[in-house]
């Protein structure tokens, strides 16, 4: 286990923010976190951290930042049809999605290049085009902070939904994801029909195969956000919001152009990028905090900017949105003050 003490967290946020964590834990297995759990004052501020890139820090913080180092992937369970794999919540995500697709498993494919570690998967549940990890999470392995007891939670445990679920909410920070068990297919299931998946493959004159897939998506990623080493970002910087039918037919009348996707009967989602764009926000800033110029739902740090000043920015596109569509949209970025 290592431990620091007025520690610069600049490389475990994706934002580039210069703060420090008045302490840093970073311990390598399950037995090391419970020990240090048993001995810590729980008093004090914890807060639990994987590569940092759905966190924007507002100030120093002034208690504990936890981080996994634990490693590993490891076959639980399979059949002829599925397998089990289960990772430390350490390691890279992208890592974890480039070795199911080398070994031929479908589900997480979709989910390649989006930045973070396996723990942190389970607790925001990641989505892009049209899979989210909930999907493919079959158990979550997790420490109690308060006791330092070990707790296996189901998929239903999780409640999970969009960009949500019980470790961000009714459960936020008394449980630390140590592994994360994925069930993947060893049978072809591809999700190609959100975004341009599928119409690019089309045009590379590819037929949908993991690699493909995996391939595709990469390049579109890469062409829509900038890398974090020269542009500080967290990614997508809102959720696309929920609105109900009669909502969005008075908007589609208004925007016949506007994309969508239906949930189910009653509820569809908008790309709140889409909105943000309409509302002229795409490539402005306001001081050293802007929106990319390549897609509006994210937003950057220009070079200096402070957590304060990307908040307000994105009080100024929030109210834009609401002001236009009457619709509201909420970060996806987890604020820590």
């Amino acid at each position: 286990m290592k431990e620091y003490t007025d520690y610069p967290i600049l490389k475990y946020n994706t934002f580039g923010m210069d703060v420090k964590a008045s302490r840093f834990v970073e311990y390598s297995s399950v037995d090391e976190l419970r020990a240090f759990l048993l001995s810590v004052d729980k008093n004090q501020p914890i807060l639990h951290i994987g590569g940092g890139s759905n966190l924007l820090f507002i100030s120093d913080f002034r208690g504990i930042i936890l981080h996994s180092a634990i490693k590993g992937f490891t076959v639980e369970d399979e059949t002829d049809e599925w397998i089990d794999i289960n990772a430390g919540a350490g390691e890279v995500w992208d890592d974890f999605v480039e070795y199911s697709v080398s070994h031929g498993w479908y589900g997480a494919e979709n989910l390649s290049i989006i930045p973070g570690e396996v723990g942190a998967s389970a607790v925001q549940n990641i989505g892009a085009y049209g899979v989210e990890a909930k999907d493919i999470i079959h158990k979550v392995h997790t420490v109690c902070v308060a006791d330092a007891s070990e707790r296996v939670f189901s998929n239903e445990e999780c409640t999970y939904s969009y960009r949500e679920s019980i470790f961000k909410g009714e459960l936020k920070g008394r449980y630390v994801v140590t592994h994360v068990t994925y069930r993947l297919s060893k049978l072809p299931c591809y999700h190609l029909s959100y975004g341009n998946i599928s119409s690019e493959l089309e045009r590379r004159g590819l037929e949908p195969s993991l690699q493909n897939v995996r391939n595709v998506i990469i390049d579109v990623r890469r062409s829509k956000l900038p890398e974090p080493s020269e542009l500080g970002n967290a990614g997508s910087f809102f959720m696309n919001p929920m609105v109900t039918v009669s909502k969005y037919n008075e908007l589609s009348s208004l925007y016949p152009d506007m994309p969508h996707y239906p949930i189910d009967d009653n509820t569809v989602k908008i790309p709140a990028g889409w909105m943000i764009d309409r509302c002229g926000w795409k490539g402005r800033n306001i001081g050293p905090a802007g929106v990319y110029q390549k897609q509006a739902l994210v937003l950057v740090n220009l070079g200096g900017a402070t957590g304060s000043d990307i908040t307000n920015l994105a009080d100024e596109i929030i109210k834009s949105v609401k002001d236009k569509f009457g619709v509201e949209i909420r970060p996806e970025v987890n604020y820590i003050y």
